[in-house]
């Protein structure tokens, strides 16, 4: 397997440093708009010849499929935030590589309903070009990351080992991180931070299908393990709810992150400002107007996730709570994946969030080296067995739990 990843942010260079130590791959090719960020995740590999740093504008599709037949790359595997998903997702079939990605296409509202009925979902721009992908044998395998990605494996877990039947899955996000000297310091990209929180979140339901809320709506508070305990979640936009009902029978799918009022109140006041916008805005500046998007600005203020491994303390836990029935009898069990912040820090260089994000499509690519995982078209985690996945995670250091609730 030779992989071309495209982006070299905190994911990215996690993503690099898990690879590192496995040798199901022939070359990665890390590729990233700057060229010393891709520079710099190659360089701090210990001159493993396996890497190699190249500069690439992710928005340009032809730039991508050059790449990858320049470096005779077959599997592609995308690192950058959601805008990018559509020319990625392209530029792979153009060069007859599969595809990986940790998300899904962006979604857009509905015009006049917008608390009420879904407009463009989460991948639908992706699902729509699926029979081309499946009638050419090619695999496109979506939202790959840990929440998509581990959450709808312990979905399809779920339904294949654990219940008959099943009324309720529901994806529950959770941590204790803090980081030191900072009131707002999201731990993941604040792009899509904004775009998932602000959105109308989907709820899933079997007689009713996809449908939409307010943004932050039905609060709930969840008890997560490993000491992070209690935290209060609410609806947010992701893409669980839109890949689940496709492969997995359930009654109810939702999604809910745990990201506390003072993080609730700082995006509603971005949202108000204007400053959530994408669409670029004309600023004066010394040498004339330049035109900026909101929300591009937003993350130059803010720093950099991938530096805060060293000041924050905590634990993130990501994971899929599932109710329905077993032998005859109710069941209700929650399946989950928690990463220590000291643990992740000390033993890749790489803060929690962003290396949980990344350990989860280099187990996926692993599979598909080995052919554990074999499909063809536009698939989630959940068309797979899951079994294999949750083994390999185990065997890469990283154990999961369920606990009956």
């Amino acid at each position: 397997m030779r992989v071309l990843l495209v982006g070299a942010g905190g994911v990215g260079t996690a993503v690099t440093r898990i690879a590192a130590r496995r040798t199901f791959f022939e070359a990665m090719v890390v590729a990233d708009y700057d060229p010393a960020r891709s520079a710099a995740a190659v360089a701090a590999l210990d001159g493993d010849g396996r890497f190699v740093a190249e500069r690439v504008d992710a928005s340009d599709e032809g730039a991508v499929t050059a790449l990858l037949a320049r470096h005779g790359c077959d599997v592609l595997l995308n690192a950058t935030d959601p805008r990018f998903v559509m020319p990625l997702f392209r530029a792979a079939r153009a060069a007859g590589a599969t595809y990986v990605d940790m998300a899904m296409s962006l979604s857009r509202p509905h015009g006049e309903r917008p608390y009420e009925e879904c407009g463009v979902k989460l991948g639908d721009e992706q699902f729509a070009e699926a029979a081309a992908w499946e009638e050419a044998g090619a695999l496109a395998l979506v939202g790959m990351g840990v929440e998509p990605g581990l959450s709808d494996v312990f979905a399809r877990h779920a339904a294949d080992e654990l219940f008959d039947e099943i009324e309720e899955i529901g994806v529950r996000d959770g941590a204790n991180l803090t980081v030191d000297g900072l009131d707002f310091a999201p731990s993941f990209s604040i792009w899509t931070t904004i775009e998932e929180c602000l959105n109308p979140p989907v709820v899933y339901e079997a007689e009713r299908g996809w449908y939409t809320t307010e943004p932050f709506s039905e609060p709930e508070v969840f008890d997560f393990p490993e000491g992070i305990g209690p935290v209060e979640c609410v609806n947010v936009e992701h893409e669980e709810v839109l890949l689940v009902p496709r492969w997995v029978g359930a009654r109810r799918v939702t999604f809910k992150y745990g990201l506390g009022q003072e993080f609730i109140d700082t995006l509603r006041t971005l949202h108000r400002l204007g400053l959530d916008g994408t669409a670029p805005v004309t600023v004066p500046s010394a040498d004339g107007p330049v035109r900026v998007s909101p929300r591009d600005v937003v993350a130059a203020c803010l720093p950099d996730p991938a530096t805060l491994g060293e000041r924050m303390h905590g634990k993130t836990c990501a994971g899929t709570w599932v109710r329905g029935v077993k032998d005859g009898a109710p069941r209700e069990v929650y399946l989950y994946h928690v990463v220590d912040n000291q643990w992740s820090m000390a033993e890749y260089g790489s803060q929690a969030v962003v290396w949980q994000t990344a350990v989860n499509p280099v187990v996926a690519l692993e599979l598909l080296a080995t052919r554990a995982w074999q499909g063809a078209g536009v698939l989630g985690p959940e068309a797979f067995p899951a079994r294999p996945f949750l083994d390999l995670l185990t065997a890469y250091g990283s154990p999961w739990g369920m606990r009956e609730q």
